[in-house]
C-alpha cells in the first residue's frame, strides 16, 4: 500500500501485467490510467530511442502536479528493427518466425515524473534467445492467442517460456516492467518502496 504521507502514485499504463508486477514488490498505485498517444515509430527511429520517447510521452500526458507518474514502454528489437505489437494470430506467427533460433533485445524504458515535475529515466535492456521453432510449434503458439497484443508477438511469462533457451537481463523487464529499476527510481525520488 502507498505510504500515507507519500504523494499519490499514478501508473500510466492499462497493462494488467504491469499492475501485477508492481504488486509483486508491494506497490499499489493510487490510480491506473491509460495515456492515449500515437505509438507510430518515426522513420529510421532506433528501438532504444523509440522506447524512451514512448515512455516519456505517456508520462508527460498523465503528469499531475503533486503526484508521482510512472510510465513504461517495452520494445522487442531484432537488430535495428522494431518488432510490432501483434494484432492477430498471423502477426504472432510472423514475429515468432523471425525470432525463431535468434537472439533479440527487449528494451523497457521507464519514466518517473515526480511531484515536483522532475523527470527520472531508466532503460532495461535484456537479451532473449529462442530455440529454432518447427512450423507446428509456430502454428500452435499463434493459435493459442497469448501473443496477441504483445510486443514481438509473445509473452515470456506464458507458453513462450518454453522456447526461451537464454535470457540475460531483467525477467520482469521482458514481461514489461523492470522492477529493480522501478524501485530505484521511486526510492531516488523519495517514494516509500516497501
Amino acid at each position: 500500500m502507498a505510504h500515507p504521507q507519500a504523494a499519490p502514485l499514478i501508473l500510466a499504463s492499462a497493462s494488467p501485467r504491469r499492475l501485477a508486477l508492481l504488486a509483486q514488490i508491494g506497490l499499489v498505485p493510487d490510480r491506473v490510467t491509460s495515456p492515449d498517444i500515437d505509438e507510430t515509430p518515426r522513420r529510421d527511429e532506433a528501438p532504444r530511442r523509440y522506447a524512451e520517447r514512448m515512455a516519456l510521452e505517456k508520462a508527460a500526458r498523465m503528469a499531475e502536479p503533486g503526484a508521482f507518474v510512472l510510465a513504461a514502454d517495452t520494445v522487442v528489437a531484432l537488430g535495428s528493427r522494431i518488432m510490432p505489437k501483434a494484432a492477430d494470430a498471423e502477426d504472432v506467427r510472423a514475429c515468432m518466425t523471425l525470432l525463431s533460433g535468434r537472439r533479440h533485445h527487449v528494451l523497457t524504458a521507464l519514466v518517473l515524473i515526480g511531484p515536483d515535475g522532475r523527470i527520472g529515466q531508466r532503460l532495461s535492456d535484456s537479451v532473449v534467445a529462442f530455440s529454432r521453432l518447427a512450423p507446428a510449434q509456430l502454428d500452435a503458439y499463434a493459435a493459442f492467442g497469448e501473443g496477441v497484443g504483445k510486443a514481438g508477438g509473445y509473452a515470456i511469462q506464458g507458453r513462450a517460456a518454453g522456447f526461451a533457451r537464454f535470457l540475460s537481463g531483467s525477467y520482469s523487464g521482458v514481461v514489461g516492467l523492470p522492477l529493480f529499476e522501478v524501485a530505484q527510481l521511486l526510492r531516488g525520488r523519495g517514494y516509500p518502496v516497501p
